[in-house]
């Protein structure tokens, strides 16, 4: 059940949800932020989004200072970005980092060949986020936005950017 904890939006939570799933689904690529005891690490990372499953997945090398920093510190940051649409999503949840060979192979894409030579390579491994909190900035699109802001410019008032909300997913 979702549970607003700060909005700007006529959005249901369920609404709210739903297009949490599908900007985070449809962006793709996102900034994954672990923490190592002192400071914030972010790389950018594909995201294999299944919402049936209450799930993130994320196909990473055996060896990086990323799988440590999840495994001491599990709660990591999802940050999507639609600069062109200027949509954002920012997930924060538990993460945790396996070797399910079969899940890896259930979620293995041509694209990964980028990195290794097949599914069964044994550097592959799993991390699973499943998300806790999510925040969604949900723009109008970007000419509105821009006219907005153009029209705070000249009259001093507060730009509309659109649908702004957190919630408990």
């Amino acid at each position: 059940m979702a549970h607003h904890e700060q909005q700007n939006t006529d959005k249901t939570d369920a609404e709210i949800v739903d297009r949490v799933w599908e900007l985070a689904e449809k962006i793709d690529f996102c900034m994954f932020v672990t923490w190592d005891g002192e400071r914030q690490q972010a790389r950018p990372l594909s995201a294999r989004v299944r919402r049936d499953e209450h799930a993130i997945y994320f196909l990473v090398s055996s060896t990086g200072h990323k799988n440590a920093q999840v495994e001491q510190f599990p709660v990591v940051n999802l940050a999507f970005a639609d600069n062109a649409g200027m949509n954002y999503v920012s997930l924060s949840g538990q993460a945790e980092i396996s070797n399910d060979r079969s899940k890896i192979a259930d979620l293995w894409s041509k694209f990964d060949k980028a990195w290794w030579d097949d599914e069964t390579d044994p550097d592959i491994r799993l991390i699973t986020v499943r998300p806790e909190r999510a925040e969604l900035w949900d723009s109008p699109g970007k000419l509105i936005a821009f006219t907005a802001m153009l029209t705070a410019a000249v009259t001093g008032a507060k730009p509309d950017f659109g649908d702004n909300a957190t919630v408990r997913i």
